[in-house]
């Protein structure tokens, strides 16, 4: 990878040689393998470990989760924040496995609307709760800095499985709890 982040800056005509741009190509190799550590995890191992039996038939919701990925169009960031509820029939994710599930697909190349969905199907496949509601909002480099150049725009994403999708009472809660307009999404 560092020899061809040299070809790269060669390409847009810098010299790899002069002192500020010498350790740049080994710093965007680790930079790069941490942007996209996804890739080599597992989410089986990740979550499985994090599964309780629980009496909870009530909703429960991980809201303002930081998300940060790269736009696997231009390879540039988006970054935003991730919500997540679920209700639950018999078992529950300890808290903290609802963000490293963000996280192990966000840190991969992405697109908004496949990973909110990934999420959402991980959560119902796992659980098998009664329904779950993913929702990101992100902003998209790729269209702030280059293309539109749109610098206050971003993106909602939602995913509704189960009695998320199937009862507007269930969606305007988790919405409501969240604070989105349910009109919106």
């Amino acid at each position: 990878m560092e020899e061809l982040v040299k070809q790269w800056l060669k390409a847009i005509g810098e010299d790899p040689d002069r002192q500020g741009l010498q350790r740049t190509p080994e710093r965007v190799a680790d930079a790069w393998k941490f942007l996209t550590h996804g890739y080599k995890q597992d989410v089986n191992e990740v979550i499985n470990s994090a599964i309780f039996d629980v009496e909870a038939n009530h909703m429960i919701i991980v809201k303002d989760i930081e998300i940060y990925s790269l736009c696997e169009h231009h390879m540039l960031p988006f970054f935003g924040r991730c919500h997540i509820g679920y209700i639950p029939k018999g078992k529950v994710y300890g808290v903290s496995k609802l963000a490293r599930l963000a996280d192990i697909f966000a840190r991969r190349l992405q697109l908004q609307e496949r990973l909110t969905n990934q999420i959402a199907r991980v959560l119902m496949d796992s659980l098998s709760p009664e329904g779950v509601g993913v929702v990101i909002e992100a902003r998209h480099l790729c269209m702030m800095m280059r293309g539109v150049e749109k610098q206050n725009s971003s993106m909602i994403t939602s995913a509704m499985l189960g009695s998320f999708h199937d009862s507007i009472a269930t969606r305007t809660e988790f919405l409501d709890l969240i604070g989105h307009d349910s009109r919106v999404v």
